[in-house]
């Protein structure tokens, strides 16, 4: 998948170096991967949930931080959205 809105997640691990070895190691297996749809992603993701208009939200180490992705499975795009704390997720309207 081609990710977009990577600067997001840099500003963020800058910001929360703790952050940075989980986040790389999603982004690496989020551009090596196929998916053509939400069921794809549950596979391998099973803790993932999922919007409406394609967004899905992954738990970041161990839910301590959330990442809200767009995903566009027939352009094999994935746009970075949000990321942030566990805590300023919930006060987030997606």
């Amino acid at each position: 998948m081609q990710l977009l809105g990577l600067i997001k997640l840099d500003n963020f691990k800058r910001k929360h170096a703790d952050a940075r070895g989980p986040l790389d190691a999603w982004r690496l297996e989020a551009e090596r991967a196929q998916w053509a749809g939400p069921q794809d992603i549950k596979i391998r993701y099973p803790s993932a949930s999922f919007l409406a208009d394609n967004k899905v939200i992954f738990n970041i180490k161990g839910n301590t931080y959330r990442l809200v992705i767009k995903a566009k499975y027939q352009n094999g795009l994935i746009l970075i959205e949000w990321v942030g704390t566990h805590a300023e997720y919930d006060k987030q309207k997606f």
